[in-house]
Order: C-alpha cells, then structure tokens, then sequence
C-alpha cells in the first residue's frame, strides 16, 4: 500500500467520527438491531445519511450496517450512537431471550451443516 493510501485509510475514520475513538454510549455490540425513526435527514452528515438510508430500509444489525457502508465497526458504532442521541434511530436486541431453545431450528442448523459434508 502507498504511503499517501495508507494515510488516507488512517485518516478517514478519524475525520468521520469528529475525532472520536468511542460511542456515547455503550450499548451496541455487533448483532445489535437498528432501526431508522426519523425521515429527516438535513444536517447530518454524508456517512450519517448513507446509514440513515440504510436503516429506512429495514432493520440491520451493527455488523450489517459496517459492511454496506464499508467502515470500521468502530467508527459505525460512533456514528450510530450519535444518531441515537439525536432520536433518528432506536436498537433492539437482536433475538429475544428465551428460557427454552427452539429445538426445530436448532435441528434444522444440524442438518444443514450435516448435509454440507
């Protein structure tokens, strides 16, 4: 990778994130489910607006989200943080928890990956 490349790639993240290495909160891990909340958009950001589109068209997870906007789970983590700060989207925890598996599913992933062999 060259020089100016490499500097490019460090820093962006930092640009994108207004400096900051940590989100407001900490309460995203990577199967964390996002929602959009709000439709207006005016005043955020470039990276801000693309997330925002995303999130309108359905529930993503933190991890989801990273890969379609091609950033750092970190950095996506600050910006969605700070969109949740201005109310333009809510998570979810990603499955609810259950006192019991669901043993049908559980078998059916069992015999899928059987089936791969």
């Amino acid at each position: 990778m060259s020089g100016n490349r490499r500097e490019r790639a460090l820093v962006r993240p930092h640009v994108v994130t207004g400096g900051r290495a940590h989100p407001t909160r900490n309460t995203f891990d990577l199967v964390t489910v996002v929602v959009a909340t709000r439709q207006d958009v005016s005043g955020l950001s470039p990276e801000k607006k693309r997330l925002m589109e995303l999130c309108r068209g359905g529930a993503l997870s933190v991890a989801e989200v990273a890969a379609h906007l091609s950033l750092a789970t970190s950095v996506t983590k600050v910006l969605l943080s700070d969109l949740v700060d201005s109310g333009h989207i809510a998570t979810h925890a990603a499955f609810p928890y259950t006192d019991h598996p669901d043993l049908k599913l559980l078998k059916d992933v069992l015999d899928g990956l059987r089936a791969l062999t």
